[in-house]
């Protein structure tokens, strides 16, 4: 059969992300015996123009459009995708069979799949049960039964399987180097699945809580596939946490250094996970810049939030980053369970001890059905039991959320280095655009960093501790 791979995906802000999983799909499809091409609609001046083109070119028996987010997760400037996934699915299915998958579906399946009117979907990773689903269509077959899979007008879909382990994706239908020049990093995941318990975190829903590493010897085969035949020359590794297991992070690293690749790169790390032996590492196999997940600063929130280290160990990996030559950012969640004015001093003042490149801050937190935060949403009555999620909604409500909006715009107005993308406070979509057009590499916020130096506010020392 001849499938056409739709990346929905247009959102371009903070930049534009690789369709990752449409890359860990096309061999799968292309080993089951059907032809692929792709769309990716991120950078198509007209979307419905694009998919009829699409569409009458290649003539498709099936439509696979993959949904990574349901919509920016960001109060009060929030945006949902729904209705450009939508606009898809009606050009196409008169045409063909139109399956969803990606993330955004895994986590509301049913309401996306009625919402769209596509035919069927993948719940979970498809790199398995995708080739079923196609064998399935294929000889007209009943599509019910199958692991993940949901279709219209049907049930729950039976619980999808995970996988044992995680292929290598493939490249060869994606304009890499539009997404280095324009988002500054090709993206390059090592492993999924996450053993922590934030309370709001979707990635063991999606992806379950084993973590599967891939073998660092194909990660750098991967890796060297990109410089040599596409040009790169900066990569993000997009794992939920690239230092842990901490045993897999070093062999990975040792590897990048016996292959000595040339790149630059970053990733997103466990404050939790980092001592100054793995950092080393890191830094000898070309890391340049660290997110930590910190949440907060505040021992009391981090417990509510289920983070799995301490305030202390904050101190410690932002220390070692400095030491080292790491520029680091540190994200904050602002409005936990119990989040008050005290909680929020303790972030504030921790963020001023440690004077990080970079605060990235978030206001309020997106509820998913199936982790710890919705269970407690439901309790205090912010959503209700089987409410629909489809349609963006903010813990702790908005009444509170509001009230601490505008204690941190006020924080965050007064610290160069705060990026809040909610609020519009150091950071605007005009500004983004404007570092884009520079071909910056690596994370924006490195260079949103630096223009707090250019305005003359330069970043301070970081404090005594108390």
């Amino acid at each position: 059969m001849k499938v056409l791979m739709i990346s929905a995906n247009r959102e371009r802000d903070p930049s534009p992300v690789f369709p990752l999983g449409l890359a860990f799909l096309a061999e799968p499809i292309e080993k089951a015996g059907h032809t692929s091409r792709l769309l990716d609609l991120c950078f198509a001046r007209d979307a419905a123009e694009a998919v009829g083109q699409a569409l009458d070119e290649g003539a498709p028996d099936v439509v696979l459009v993959s949904v990574r987010n349901l919509d920016n997760v960001t109060w009060p400037a929030s945006r949902s995708y729904v209705d450009g996934v939508r606009e898809v699915v009606s050009l196409c299915r008169d045409r063909a069979v139109v399956v969803l998958g990606g993330s955004a579906f895994s986590l509301e399946p049913l309401s996306l799949l009625a919402a769209t009117g596509a035919h069927c979907g993948v719940v979970g990773e498809g790199e398995e049960v995708l080739p079923r689903l196609l064998e399935r269509i294929e000889a007209g077959a009943p599509l019910e039964g199958l692991p993940g899979v949901v279709v219209a007008g049907g049930g729950a879909p039976a619980a999808p399987r995970i996988p044992s382990s995680v292929g290598t994706p493939s490249r060869d239908l994606f304009d890499v180097s539009r997404y280095l020049t324009e988002g500054g990093a090709a993206n390059v995941q090592t492993k999924r699945g996450c053993p922590f318990g934030c309370v709001y975190c979707t990635y063991p829903v999606l992806e379950g809580s084993r973590v599967r590493t891939r073998p660092a010897a194909e990660v750098v085969r991967e890796l060297r596939a990109l410089v040599d035949d596409h040009g790169v020359d900066y990569v993000e590794f997009c794992d939920d946490i690239f230092n842990f297991p901490e045993a897999a992070a070093r062999e990975l690293c040792e590897a990048m250094i016996a292959e000595d690749l040339g790149l630059s790169w970053s990733a997103f790390v466990n404050p939790g996970h980092l001592d100054a032996r793995l950092l080393d590492l890191m830094v000898r196999a070309g890391c340049d810049a660290v997110e930590l997940g910190t949440d907060s600063g505040s021992p009391t929130m981090l417990r509510k939030l289920g983070k799995s280290f301490t305030v202390e160990e904050v101190r410690l990996s932002s220390r070692l980053c400095r030491e080292a030559g790491v520029a680091t950012a540190h994200y904050l969640l602002f409005g936990g369970p119990g989040e008050n004015d005290e909680t929020v001093s303790e972030s504030v003042a921790l963020m001023d001890e440690l004077a990080p490149e970079a605060v990235i801050v978030m206001v309020g937190i997106r509820i998913y059905a199936g982790t710890d935060l919705h269970a407690t949403a439901v309790k205090e009555g912010v959503v209700t039991p089987d409410q629909c999620l489809l349609d963006p909604v903010f813990y702790p409500g908005e009444a509170n959320l509001r009230r601490l909006g505008e204690r941190v715009a006020a924080e965050a107005g007064r610290r160069r280095t705060w990026i809040v993308p909610g609020l519009d406070v150091n950071t605007s979509t005009g500004v983004l655009e404007m570092l884009r057009r520079r071909q910056e590499r690596g994370p924006l916020w490195k260079v949103l960093g630096q223009r707090a130096t250019w305005r003359g506010r330069t970043r301070p020392a970081p404090a005594a501790r108390p």
